[in-house]
C-alpha cells in the first residue's frame, strides 16, 4: 500500500511517501480503507509515535491518528462493524497511524461516519472532537451557566470546544488571532480576545473552566483567572513537564493534563450533533497524500483555523 512513513526523529522533512506493508488484523480489529486522514500539529514528536508498547523503537512509523473510510475486513468474532460500513475513528496512539491506504484499528473504537459529511470532512473530527468533548465534559464537568476560557480557540480542538461549550449553555471566551474572530463568533464564542494585542488576564477573571490547548506561558498565566474551586484542563503540557495538580493547589483550584482516548459512544453522539446541524467540521486545508510534508508543515505553522487533512482517495 501507499503510506507516509517517518524515517527518523524530526519534522516534516523526515516524511516519505512510499510503498509499505499493509497492516495485519489483530483480535477485535477492523481494517479500514482510508479515504482521508487528518493530522495533528505536534504528533511527529509524540513519544508513543516512536516507541512500541514494549518500549522498543518502532521499525517504521506512519503518522495520522484520525481517519474516515470504509471497512475492508474485520477479525473473527467482530460484530461492532462489518465490511462495507462507512466509519470514522481515532486510532490508538500506540498503533501504526492512518496516513496510508489502509489502517488497522480496534473495531470497538470506530463509529458510523456522519452521513452529512464527506470523508475529508469526517476525518477532521475524531481526535479533535473527542479531545474537546472529553476535556470539557469528562474532565472539567462544564455545565449550563458556567464560563469557560478556551486557549487556541481557532485550532483543530478549539473549534469543536467552542461549539460544544455553546451547546452546553456556557459563556464562551476564546483566545485567538484577530483574523479568526468572525469564525469563532459564528461557532458560538461570546467573546474573542486577540492574544497578539491583549493579555487575556487583563480581560478575564473568575471563570469556571480554562481549557488550554497552547501550554507554556499561556498555561502558567491561566491559573489566576479561575474562580476558587475552578478547573484548568490542558492537552498541551504533560504532567512530567509541569504538573497541573501541584500548581492548582497553590491557587485553590483543580488542574489536570489528559490524553484523548477513542470512545465509540462519544463519536456517535458527536455524529448526531453534526448530522443535526448543531456542530460543523472546520478544515483549514486539504492535501493529497503525496504532499504530506507540505501538509505537516502547514499544520506546524498554525496559520489557518481548523484541521489539516490528507485526502487519500481522490
Amino acid at each position: 500500500m501507499r503510506a507516509i512513513r517517518l524515517h527518523g526523529r524530526g519534522g516534516p522533512e523526515q516524511l516519505v511517501c512510499e510503498e509499505s506493508p499493509a497492516p495485519t488484523l489483530e483480535a477485535r480489529d477492523a481494517l479500514i480503507r482510508v479515504h482521508a486522514c487528518s493530522i495533528t500539529r505536534a504528533e511527529l514528536t509524540w513519544p508513543p509515535v516512536h516507541t512500541a508498547p514494549d518500549g522498543s523503537t518502532r521499525p517504521f512509523i506512519i503518522p495520522g491518528h484520525e481517519v474516515s473510510g470504509v471497512v475492508e475486513a474485520v477479525a473473527p468474532g467482530v460484530t461492532d462493524v462489518k465490511a462495507g460500513d462507512e466509519v470514522y475513528a481515532l486510532v490508538d496512539f500506540d498503533r501504526v497511524g492512518g496516513a496510508a491506504e489502509y489502517v488497522a484499528v480496534r473495531a470497538a473504537g470506530t463509529a458510523p461516519k456522519p452521513t452529512s459529511l464527506s470523508h475529508v470532512e469526517a476525518a477532521a473530527v475524531p481526535l479533535a472532537g473527542l479531545a474537546a468533548w472529553q476535556g470539557l465534559f469528562a474532565h472539567a464537568g462544564l455545565s449550563k451557566g458556567q464560563s469557560v476560557l478556551l486557549h487556541g480557540a481557532a485550532g483543530g480542538v478549539g473549534t469543536y470546544a467552542v461549539q460544544f461549550a455553546r451547546l452546553a449553555g456556557a459563556r464562551v471566551i476564546g483566545t485567538a488571532q484577530a483574523k479568526d474572530e468572525g469564525l469563532l463568533r459564528e461557532l458560538g464564542a461570546n467573546e474573542v480576545i486577540d492574544y497578539t494585542a491583549t493579555r487575556f488576564e487583563d480581560e478575564v477573571a473568575d471563570v469556571d473552566v480554562v481549557f488550554d490547548g497552547v501550554g507554556g506561558d499561556t498555561l502558567e498565566r491561566s491559573w489566576r483567572v479561575l474562580r476558587p474551586g475552578g478547573v484548568l484542563v490542558t492537552i498541551a503540557s504533560s504532567e512530567e513537564a509541569n504538573p497541573p495538580d501541584k500548581r492548582a493547589a497553590e491557587f485553590g483550584v483543580r488542574g489536570l493534563f489528559f490524553i484523548v482516548r477513542p470512545d465509540r459512544r462519544q463519536l456517535i453522539e458527536i455524529a448526531r450533533l453534526i448530522d443535526g446541524g448543531e456542530v460543523r467540521s472546520v478544515i483549514g486545508s486539504v492535501f493529497p497524500l503525496s504532499r504530506a510534508r507540505e501538509a505537516f508543515g502547514e499544520g506546524l505553522g498554525g496559520g489557518r483555523p481548523g484541521k489539516v487533512v490528507l485526502r487519500v482517495v481522490e
